[in-house]
């Protein structure tokens, strides 16, 4: 590496201090930024590395090479460093780094870094894009301990339902985003970009539910076409929403929705999901031409959250329950109400579920 860098910049005010804005080579990023590891919290100026976040970011990069998005690392120069301006031009210049007696140190970006080194492995072509980078001079730990707080103070993740509508790389995504356009009755109950319901929405399900949902339902079914797979699903949930009359009493505004999610868990997640791996088993036995159509006798189940029935599977200690465990044992209950055969995995789960002594 030269005992020089030298980084094309432009210089700005914030709070009283400069700092730099510039561009560089991916190739360079694994190289010149570092990551204070191995020191204990109150020694590091940033996060712990979450090593299993960085696969995911760098399959990301390496998959999207026509069409990824970064965004800016900041980080800050601890050592010699100074800014040389333009002729004319106080505001652009050249930041020159002397990186024999000097360190840039990540106070945003690990994680990107980590896979970018990652993704330069599988892509090196790559190495000649750019990445944009905030440049702080350092003013010591408690500056740069600082600096991580406030630049996380507001960060906030979007919600899944949000990340799900704004999706276009991920297929389940816009799959389920078009079996919604297909279905207007259903998504009609849909909310389109929170994760969780007030009391007082107007929609049963999120959108990030009935994507699970869909997973669910569409999981290692391959009938030969994406167009077929969508048929067959906008099939199933259109029949599924036939023998749920009370979604038609919110859509209708015979009832609100927080009245009918405190009275019935088919106006929940848990059983949104259940529901999703029972059509799946009905998909994949009307493709080996076993297909016989028992949604009608959901009608007859007691889907009130005070029976029996799904104390301990949909609803734990009075509350209702997301878990893996309840979606399994809830779709247990109406694949054995439907006539259909449980898997080995579901059996085992049910047997050792009807051990316990909360077992109906």
């Amino acid at each position: 590496m030269k005992a020089v860098l030298e980084f094309p910049t432009v210089r700005g005010i914030q709070a009283g201090r400069e700092y730099y804005i510039s561009m560089c080579p991916l190739g360079l990023v694994p190289k010149i930024f570092l990551f204070n590891e191995g020191l204990t919290p109150e020694q590091r100026s940033q996060r712990q590395l979450n090593r299993g976040r960085v696969p995911e970011i760098a399959r990301y990069l390496v998959d999207n090479k026509d069409d990824y998005v970064f965004s800016a690392i900041t980080a800050s120069i601890d050592g010699d460093a100074e800014f040389l301006p333009n002729a004319g031009d106080d505001l652009t210049g050249t930041l020159r780094v002397q990186m024999k007696t000097s360190k840039i140190i990540i106070n945003d970006g690990q994680h990107r870094r980590a896979a970018i080194e990652a993704a330069l492995e599988r892509a090196p072509e790559l190495a000649d894009e750019t990445i944009a980078v905030v440049l702080f001079f350092d003013r010591g730990l408690e500056r740069c301990q600082q600096m991580f707080a406030d630049l996380n103070r507001y960060a906030v993740r979007p919600s899944r339902s949000l990340s799900v509508l704004f999706d276009h790389r991920d297929e389940l995504a816009v799959a389920s985003r078009l079996l919604l356009s297909r279905l207007p009755s259903i998504a009609e109950l849909v909310e389109f970009e929170k994760t969780s319901l007030s009391q007082r929405s107007k929609a049963l399900f999120t959108l990030s539910a009935f994507y699970t949902a869909t997973e669910a339902l569409l999981a290692d079914f391959e009938p030969g076409s994406a167009e077929q797979r969508e048929d067959a699903a906008v099939e199933f949930w259109s029949a599924i929403a036939k023998q749920m009359p009370h979604w038609d009493d919110v859509r209708c505004g015979a009832m609100t929705s927080g009245a009918l999610r405190d009275t019935y868990i088919n106006s929940h997640s848990v059983a949104l999901h259940a529901l999703g791996r029972v059509g799946n088993a009905l998909l994949k036995l009307r493709s080996k031409k076993k297909f016989d159509d028992p949604l009608p006798r959901l009608a007859s189940i007691d889907w009130r959250r005070t029976a029996d029935t799904w104390v301990g599977r949909a609803v734990v200690a009075g509350r209702m329950s997301k878990t893996h465990l309840s979606v399994t044992l809830t779709s247990n209950v109406i694949k054995t109400h439907l006539g259909l055969p449980l898997s080995a995995d579901e059996q085992s789960i049910e047997d050792a579920f009807r051990r316990q002594p909360h077992a109906a």
